[in-house]
């Protein structure tokens, strides 16, 4: 096993990161800061009020991109365990 190879893996696993946990954050970061605007225009300053609506959207996200995410992941877990296989 070569350096190149080790770091051609590693790149494709961050790749693969971003790609699985990318949506969830994006969805509950976009999420608190839309909370967060209410609050701030209400001025209503409960600190839970963020915690339900961001937990309904990443399992609303989850659900729907449930399949891709394991898709990708089981894609990636197979390549990795072929090429253990080839060594």
């Amino acid at each position: 096993m070569t350096v190149q190879m080790v770091l051609d893996i590693m790149r494709e696993a961050f790749i693969k990161i971003l790609l699985v946990a990318g949506p969830v954050l994006l969805v509950a970061m976009t999420v608190g800061l839309i909370i967060s605007i209410l609050q701030a225009t209400t001025q209503i300053q409960e600190q839970t009020l963020s915690f339900v609506p961001k937990l309904i959207a990443i399992f609303l996200t989850m659900i729907i991109l449930g399949n891709f995410m394991l898709n990708t992941l089981i894609l990636f877990t197979e390549k990795i365990f072929k090429l253990i296989a080839s060594l």
